[in-house]
């Protein structure tokens, strides 16, 4: 196939770049180390690992645990971020300003989008429902179905779904995570600073260009494509 025959693909993370969940995530992790009686993590700890599936979250905060433990941790995670969430009624989280206008124009323009997240399908189709975000992405990847970033998993059955090539396909995160395994599936990494990971740490993970706003991702892509 010429190149010209496959699909333009924008696949985003979710926390910390399409919403800032912030405030939830250390929340419900604070609240999983108090239901197993361990001293509290530190935030920034916390926070260098948000975009990780679950279970490889708890191996890097509590490396000297056994197996059985990270999945006890997991658990009880998953179980008090569903809590917050659903059981006490937590307000969405915000998108980030820009977030739908980027979307919008970047469906206008052609190009297909997609999701890549270490969050689960359950945690991903709240977002999408809670933001009226239903229609705009053809492919929605996620840690129940794939190994944790930066495993290149994610993008290959999400370039799959759109039709799409890797050499048409644009990553766009907050962590190191995803710029890595954008690099591993063979595709442009597109950093943006107002999530979890800093400049340095982005540039670390293979970051080919950064962005400050939402108002910068369209006419980056567009030069991109060029």
């Amino acid at each position: 196939m010429a190149m010209s025959d496959y699909n333009k693909l924008v696949v985003f993370d979710c926390d910390g770049t399409l919403v800032d969940s912030q405030h939830m995530i250390m929340s419900a992790m604070h609240a999983a180390y108090d239901r197993l009686g361990l001293p509290r993590e530190n935030d920034l700890a916390i926070r260098a690992t948000v975009g990780l599936s679950p279970i490889e979250i708890m191996k890097i905060l509590r490396p000297n645990d056994d197996d059985e433990f990270h999945l006890e941790m997991t658990k009880a995670f998953k179980e008090s971020f569903y809590h917050l969430r659903v059981t006490m009624a937590a307000e969405p989280d915000p998108l980030y300003l820009g977030t739908r206008s980027a979307l919008e124009e970047l469906r206008d323009e052609g190009y297909l989008l997609g999701v890549a997240t270490g969050n689960s399908n359950r945690g991903l189709a709240r977002v999408i429902q809670e933001h009226n975000l239903d229609g705009f992405f053809v492919t929605l990847q996620t840690a129940d179905n794939h190994p944790s970033k930066p495993h290149p998993s994610m993008m290959h059955t999400a370039i799959a779904d759109a039709g799409s090539h890797e050499a048409l396909t644009v990553m766009v995160g907050d962590t190191s995570f995803d710029m890595k395994m954008a690099r591993a599936a063979g595709c442009h990494a597109v950093g943006v600073r107002w999530g979890y990971h800093d400049t340095a740490t982005l540039q670390g993970g293979g970051a080919h260009h950064i962005i400050d706003v939402y108002d910068e991702l369209v006419p980056l892509i567009g030069q991109l494509g060029r």
